[in-house]
């Protein structure tokens, strides 16, 4: 379920940012706006994207430890003190 949660954001992103791109193009075209302009916002589109993107990542992290923490889980760093501590 988190996978294609992932996968259906993704998805979305891509298609709005192909959506923008066509209407930056139609205006410039127009010449309503600067093709410096353009690539402008595309960056910093991409660059905003890249960083809710880092956010959206450390979010599910933290939800996942969180977790893991509250069903008392085992992770493979326990896993690897147990180990260590058995030899």
């Amino acid at each position: 379920m988190l996978k294609e949660l992932i996968f259906t954001g993704l998805g979305a992103t891509a298609v709005i940012k192909e959506k923008v791109e066509d209407e930056l193009k139609k205006l410039e075209e127009k010449g309503k706006i600067d093709s410096s302009d353009v690539k402008g916002f595309i960056e910093s589109l991409e660059k905003k994207g890249q960083d809710e993107e880092e956010k959206f990542k450390k979010q599910i992290k933290d939800s996942l430890k969180e977790a893991i923490d509250e069903l008392g889980l085992v992770t493979k760093k326990d896993l690897e003190k147990l180990k260590k501590d058995l030899k």
